[in-house]
């Protein structure tokens, strides 16, 4: 299972700074839709430069356009790009192609997808690398959040899949022994007092 760091960070320098911290302990460094839409791509683009052996995902949240906004993205680094679930299947497919053009990937993200099982088979069947179960901050703030949720409709898809939303210490086990190809870690990581230690800890804990 990889490591995927989630920066939810606002400007380049706190990214650079963030990414040098933990890029000795991740696989794959998310660069969070707040980032993107505050520093543009070019963002993507520095953290593509700074860390050029690293899976760099530019977490877009497309909703339409699909083709456009994956082919802007790949252009300025990216190697992998989100697509919400709740897009048309066109727009999905539209990702899918410009990812098989520039030999990248489509990530299907299923924030806020009522039937998320159906939808993974689907978007698997689209062309998308893999699906993120997914739960949001503001999901997450809610009383009574699960995580187990997500990983029971990940085992039931039975597709490539990561999680995200509440990944840490404590759970990261438990992601691992629902199958998970990657467990995506935010705040757990860059709220630490010492990102780097909270990084290597994940990492150790995968086995």
């Amino acid at each position: 299972m990889k490591l995927q760091v989630a920066m939810d960070v606002l400007t380049v320098d706190e990214a650079l700074t963030l990414a040098e911290q933990v890029a000795d302990h991740v696989d794959i460094i998310e660069l969070g839709t707040p980032l993107v839409k505050n520093a543009g791509l070019s963002a993507v683009t520095a953290i593509k430069e700074a860390h050029p052996t690293k899976i760099v995902f530019a977490d877009l949240k497309t909703m339409d356009a699909g083709e456009l906004e994956a082919e802007l993205a790949f252009k300025a680094g990216a190697d992998l790009v989100s697509v919400l679930g709740s897009a048309d299947d066109s727009t999905i497919a539209g990702a899918v192609k410009a990812a098989r053009a520039h030999n990248k990937g489509v990530v299907v993200d299923l924030i806020g997808v009522e039937d998320k099982v159906t939808r993974a088979k689907e978007a698997r069947e689209l062309g998308a690398k893999y699906v993120e179960f997914h739960a949001g901050l503001d999901e997450q703030a809610k009383p009574g959040y699960d995580l187990s949720v997500l990983l029971t409709a990940g085992e039931k898809a039975r597709v490539p899949f990561s999680v995200a939303g509440g990944v840490n210490a404590s759970t990261i086990a438990s992601v691992q022994r629902a199958g998970a190809d990657v467990a995506v870690a935010g705040g757990s990581i860059y709220g630490a007092a010492d990102p780097a230690k909270a990084a290597k800890e994940l990492k150790a804990a995968i086995v």
